[in-house]
């Protein structure tokens, strides 16, 4: 069983893993068991990356709830922004873990470097590049997603298109 006194990076790292091969694969469900009740899934602008919502502009702030009814959306055939829905290559690397956290549920901050190559349609291959920064929550379990952000390198990010998928 893990907890703060026995996780290491090869734990958060497969973890990471396991779930870029889920995001890969469309099994959206299954992601979204990897998720705490609370969990928060952000994609702040390029601009201001170190910045909280409702203090600048997100592409994406969702909470559980609104994680929940994005992944409902993506998997209906009638949403026609991923319909068919884009193939996904994750490469993720660098994996560290960068802070320790204490309290009523144990956690760890985490940071990994990602590519990600999307082929969507008839359209060009696109690729996103930038750093996972995470909040692990060590439950019975195993590990799960207290908080997960993105942040992209892009500087220009209308060439990056839609954000319609989960990145």
């Amino acid at each position: 069983m893990l907890n703060l006194d026995n996780i290491h990076r090869s734990d958060v790292e497969d973890f990471l893993f396991q779930e870029a091969a889920l995001l890969d694969a469309w099994q959206l469900d299954d992601w979204l068991e990897l998720l705490t009740d609370k969990a928060q899934y952000m994609v702040p602008s390029n601009d201001e990356p170190n910045a909280k919502p409702g203090e600048a502009l997100f592409m994406i702030a969702d909470n559980i709830q609104r994680i929940r009814e994005r992944v409902v959306r993506l998997k209906d055939p009638q949403a026609h922004a991923e319909f068919p829905r884009s193939r996904t290559r994750r490469i993720i690397s660098n994996v560290r873990i960068t802070d320790w956290v204490y309290g009523d549920q144990p956690a760890v901050g985490a940071q990994a470097n990602f590519v990600v190559y999307r082929h969507r349609r008839d359209q060009d291959i696109r690729t996103y590049v930038g750093s996972y920064q995470y909040i692990l929550e060590i439950r019975p379990e195993g590990l799960r997603i207290a908080s997960r952000t993105v942040v992209l390198d892009a500087f220009e990010l209308g060439q990056m298109g839609l954000l319609s998928f989960i990145i």
